[in-house]
Parts: structure tokens; C-alpha cells; sequence
């Protein structure tokens, strides 16, 4: 299936039903009086998160979504059926605002939440509705509303524990490989992978995170170079970055310089991204004659920067393992504070 992050659809909610004009006459009472129902409301138009899907791909074919009208009301106190709502399924973590505006309606971050974006009409009530001591017999109805319309851009951002960064052919493909059960695409050339990929880590029975890898991050990537700016949103959601870099020197670049560039473009592309805690990653140790002495310099600059590094090689697995203990790590102190604001932020609704 192709991975779809971003799609434009027209919403269309149901019209209400209009209210009926009728009068009763049955044999034993010709003249029962007024008897229009009411008219039925019309269906609205939901977007509900599904945690079975991952793609937006559905709706580049499907780009109208429309719900049910009311029907009208109908003679002897009959109201009209009430018109069934479009529930349009989407993502965990997908973005829904407006077109026009620009106004972001709502974040589906976890499974099930829904939001309504184009409410029903109201139908129209029966002339059975308007009689009174003063008007016995009235001959007019209300015709129903009709529905909101509007153009919304749904906007996909992957909800991951972990999100891997780096330059093409720093190794993120064949980590999350190894890693998780994810099967990405691995080759020698740039540009390798054309979508985010989501994997898996099982660290107990108990204990597991996500890890997304991020691709296509180059310079000027936050002003659509590679393919950065499609996918360095998906690093909004991510608790913890990890970054990768070139130790075998295939790249023909410091290591050092695309650390510098790739936090460079998270800081352009969104400031909160460049605060995001990192661990950097030297791989392909596998490649160095000394590893001691060639990982030095790195290791002197980052500690410049108030970084450590780690080192691995995920092509032949050595230093992987204390990776995924650090990131294991990481990932445990990030929930349990995330679970102590909750609780105090709990608290505080409760007390006030």
C-alpha cells in the first residue's frame, strides 16, 4: 500500500428533512386536527482515529465524503428518519484543520477519538408543532437546514517512541531491521527509503516502544531539498530522537558536519524540535582500523556540544544492544514523568 501523509476531501453533512403539512381525518374524527411530523436531522460528518490504519492513501480516490439527509416528516404525527452519520476513518495521529482558515480542528493522537467536521442539518418542524389555542389549524412547516460544507486537509504524523535521524546511507534502514520486525528497503545509493518506516522493539513481555525512521533529511531539507519536508513532521511526535552517523567515513564528510546540518534543519523547520533529547549514534565501527583513535575527534567535538556517543555497527550487531538499553532507558524515564504530570494535572482539575 502506498504511504499517503497528507489528503485534501470535501465534507458534505445531511440536510434536515422538512416538516409536513397534514391534517388528520379518520371516520370517527374528520376533523383530528393538525398531525405534520417533524422532519428528521440530518447526518453529520465524523473523523474518527483508527489504529488499524497508517496510510491517507484512501481518500486521493475518495476525496467527497458525504452523510445522509434527514427525510421529510409525513402525515398522522410521523416524524422522518433521522439521516446516519459519515464516520470517516483515519490514522492514529492524524491533523485535521480547515482549508480556509487554516484553523486546526482537532489532533486524533489516540485511538477512537473522533471529531465532528461538518454537523447535520436540523429538520424542519410539522405544522403539528405550531397549533395553539389561538391557531387551531395551522398550514405552514418548517423546511429543514441544511448541512455544513467545508474543505479540510488531513495531515499525518506518525506516532512513534522514537524517531531516527540522519543523513541517506547513515545506516537507519538497516538498525530498525535489526531491531524490530520492520523490513525496509536496503541498498548502497542515497535515497534508499521513500517512506517513514514504523518498527516494533520488544524489550519484555511488558515492554516495548516504537521507533520510526525518518528519511530523506539533507541540507536545505526544511525547504523541500530531499525529501526532508515531507517527512520532518513526523518527528513532532517522537518522545526521543535518535541520530546516526557515518563513522566509516563512506561519506566523504566529518561526521561532525552532518550532525551540525541535520540539527540545523530541525531548528529551521520547527524550533521545539531542535530541544528534543537525542542519542547520537556513531555506526559502521565495523569499517575503522582503530577505533579508539578514529572515534576521538567525534567523541571531543560532541562533548563540545554536550553530547555523548554511542557506537555500533548495525550491519554486524556489535554496540547494538547497549543502544537499545540506552534508548530502553530513555524511553522509561520520559513515560514515568509523562505519567507523573498526568496524575498532578489530575489532581489539580479535582481541586479545582
Amino acid at each position: 500500500m502506498k504511504f499517503v501523509d497528507e489528503a485534501d476531501i470535501e465534507v458534505h453533512a445531511g440536510n434536515g428533512g422538512a416538516g409536513c403539512v397534514a391534517f388528520l381525518r379518520e371516520k370517527y374524527r374528520p376533523k383530528g386536527g393538525p398531525a405534520g411530523g417533524n422532519g428528521g436531522d440530518g447526518g453529520s460528518v465524523l473523523i474518527r482515529a483508527d489504529a488499524g490504519l497508517s496510510t491517507l492513501q484512501d481518500f486521493k480516490f475518495q476525496p467527497i465524503q458525504r452523510a445522509a439527509n434527514g427525510e421529510p416528516g409525513r402525515g398522522k404525527d410521523q416524524h422522518g428518519k433521522c439521516g446516519e452519520d459519515r464516520v470517516i476513518r483515519v490514522p492514529v495521529g492524524t491533523q485535521v484543520s480547515d482549508c480556509e482558515t487554516g484553523e486546526i480542528l482537532s489532533d486524533l493522537t489516540s485511538d477512537g477519538s473522533e471529531t465532528v467536521v461538518a454537523q447535520g442539518g436540523m429538520g424542519g418542524r410539522g405544522n403539528a408543532m405550531f397549533k395553539s389555542s389561538t391557531n387551531q389549524a395551522p398550514r405552514y412547516a418548517q423546511p429543514g437546514t441544511p448541512g455544513e460544507e467545508r474543505r479540510i486537509h488531513l495531515e499525518l504524523r506518525l506516532m512513534a517512541d522514537v524517531g531516527l535521524l540522519g543523513f541517506p546511507n547513515a545506516g537507519k534502514s538497516t538498525f530498525i531491521s535489526r531491531i524490530s520486525a520492520a523490513r525496509p528497503r536496503v541498498a548502497d545509493f542515497p535515497f534508499t527509503t521513500l517512506v517513514p518506516n514504523l518498527g516494533v522493539v520488544r524489550i519484555s513481555d511488558e515492554e516495548s516502544f516504537v521507533v520510526a525512521d525518518i528519511p530523506g533529511l539533507i541540507a536545505g531539507a526544511h525547504e523541500g531539498h530531499g525529501l526532508g519536508h515531507r517527512f520532518l513532521r513526523h518527528v513532532s511526535r517522537t518522545a526521543i530522537l535518535v541520530h546516526l552517523l557515518d563513522a566509516g567515513g563512506l561519506s566523504g564528510r566529518p561526521a561532525i558536519e552532518d550532525y551540525d546540518v541535520i540539527n540545523r534543519e530541525l531548528e529551521l523547520f520547527d524550533p521545539e524540535l531542535a530541544t528534543k533529547p537525542q542519542i547520537v549514534v556513531a555506526n559502521k565501527i565495523d569499517l575503522l582500523h582503530d577505533r579508539e583513535r578514529d572515534l576521538a575527534p567525534l567523541r571531543a567535538d560532541l562533548a563540545e556540544r554536550g553530547t555523548e556517543l554511542l557506537a555500533m555497527s548495525a550491519v554486524t550487531g556489535e554496540g547494538v544492544d547497549a543502544v537499545v538499553a540506552a534508548l530502553a532507558a530513555a524511553i522509561r524515564e520520559r513515560r514515568r514523568a509523562a505519567a507523573e504530570e498526568a496524575t498532578a494535572q489530575s489532581g489539580d482539575d479535582f481541586a479545582g
